[in-house]
């Protein structure tokens, strides 16, 4: 069998897969089977970010985590390390822990008492010798262990113990932020959604461009983005547009550039700049990054030196890990998504605001936030505007007429990478074969062109 024919017999074991790169068939964001195919081949050989580290800060502190029909203890270990458990006893499936809290003194099934330790050692056995031995043996009868490990100030957990390790399956996403020392941010938010949307669509709604000049027109400020013909710079109207622009941003994310970095630049509305408009650019910028650097470490928060960044062209705005999750740094802070599905058509959003504590400074452990419908009032300008369109694109996905979404293969690349990776996930392609795939998609994915992924 030739390679070609071996892709063109992979893709035909996906139903509703990618024929033409740039054309997404619609079923894949409604169709019940595909869902039921996502949740046997891609969701257990993926890493997740199950909790920040913040939720879990003291030795024997555990929370579950939930995706679709499993659930993971993940458990602060008394070294500071992290472990996680499938949460399930062992006797007859009862879930030994829901939300989160303390085992010091370990779990206890609530159903009939079978306990076992922090470490997932099963600890006791009510009428033990009424069980046939090998019902009852050692190590058998152990929580069934699940793959932990930790990066950025979040706990990740695998189901796939042939997965490659964690920090090989986000780069270069890894690096990028290791620049931006993601490790050193807080919760200072915690929000959630329940969507109406299916898990993709969603995600896809936040990886283009494209949509902001019609979906969020408060984010186009033309003094910012260029000259209209004939108009000559105003170095003093440049930096009153980008104020707006950083305003427009902090109140539209509730915080995505923090209102202490907006501070900052309205300390700077009176800088000198040259008349040349890129030349002023680039002495504005540099400028706020030296201010807001300088700001923050004078309060002994740990925060890179912006410039730094920018030199290293990592001051972006929007880096994701596949398959669902997404850290967004301007300047001191952070907002930070996670989509989880939970039906072939509904989604589970949460956005963290992160930002960086001040020296000596102690945060409460963040909680679990009340579930907001997409339409809630409580939700800043920006998540509003989003979620305003994609229920209507999910309804609309459903009309006869309409056979599949076309792409742009400039602006809207990501998408098509992203959706072909999750079919080669599900034709059940090996670790390795995946492996450069997740390193296109962990790339910056605004305006990602389609590129070839190997299969």
């Amino acid at each position: 069998m030739t390679i070609v024919e071996h892709q063109q017999q992979a893709r035909s074991a996906v139903p509703h897969s990618v024929e033409v790169a740039d054309r997404i068939p619609k079923q894949r964001y409604y169709d019940r089977d595909f869902f039921e195919l996502e949740n046997e081949q891609l969701w257990p050989r993926v890493w997740q970010m199950a909790c920040r580290l913040e939720e879990i800060p003291e030795p024997f502190d555990y929370t579950e985590y939930e995706i679709l029909d499993q659930s993971v203890i993940v458990v602060r270990n008394e070294d500071l390390g992290v472990s996680a458990f499938q949460n399930s006893c062992r006797h007859r499936g009862v879930k030994v822990a829901l939300g989160r809290g303390t085992c010091e003194s370990g779990f206890t099934c609530p159903f009939h008492g079978w306990c076992y330790d922090p470490d997932g050692t099963n600890a006791g056995i009510p009428r033990r010798r009424t069980f046939s031995e090998h019902n009852r043996q050692a190590g058998d009868i152990d929580l069934v262990p699940v793959r932990c490990e930790t990066w950025g100030g979040f706990a990740w957990i695998n189901f796939d113990t042939d997965a490659p390790p964690l920090r090989e399956c986000l780069e270069p996403l890894a690096t990028s932020l290791d620049a931006w020392k993601v490790e050193a941010f807080q919760v200072e938010w915690w929000y959630s959604c329940r969507l109406p949307v299916n898990w993709k669509l969603a995600i896809e709604a936040f990886v283009e461009a494209y949509h902001v000049p019609q979906t969020h027109p408060q984010l186009i400020i033309p003094t910012r983005y260029g000259l209209a013909k004939g108009e000559t710079f105003d170095p003093a109207a440049f930096i009153e547009s980008d104020l707006r622009y950083l305003r427009a941003m902090s109140d539209g994310m509730a915080g995505m550039v923090h209102a202490d970095d907006v501070a900052v630049a309205e300390g700077l509305r009176d800088l000198e700049l040259p008349s040349d408009s890129d030349a002023a650019k680039a002495t504005w910028n540099r400028s706020l990054n030296d201010a807001v650097t300088r700001w923050h470490r004078e309060r002994g928060a740990d925060i890179p030196d912006l410039n730094e960044l920018a030199g290293q062209n990592l001051n972006l705005e929007f880096f994701g890990g596949f398959p669902n999750f997404f850290v967004l740094p301007m300047y001191s802070s952070a907002s930070s998504y996670r989509f989880r599905p939970i039906g072939p058509e509904e989604t589970l959003m949460e956005i963290w605001s992160l930002t960086r504590p001040a020296e000596g400074e102690v945060r409460a452990r963040p909680t679990p936030p009340e579930i907001w419908s997409h339409d809630d009032s409580r939700w800043p300008p920006i998540p509003t505007q989003d979620f305003s369109n994609i229920p209507r694109q999910q309804r609309g996905l459903h009309a006869r007429g309409f056979e599949y979404m076309r792409l742009s293969g400039e602006l809207e690349g990501h998408i098509s990478n992203f959706e072909r990776t999750i079919d080669g996930y599900l034709a059940g392609r090996s670790q390795d074969e995946l492996l450069p795939a997740l390193r296109e998609i962990n790339l910056y994915p605004f305006d990602r062109p389609i590129v070839d992924l190997g299969f």
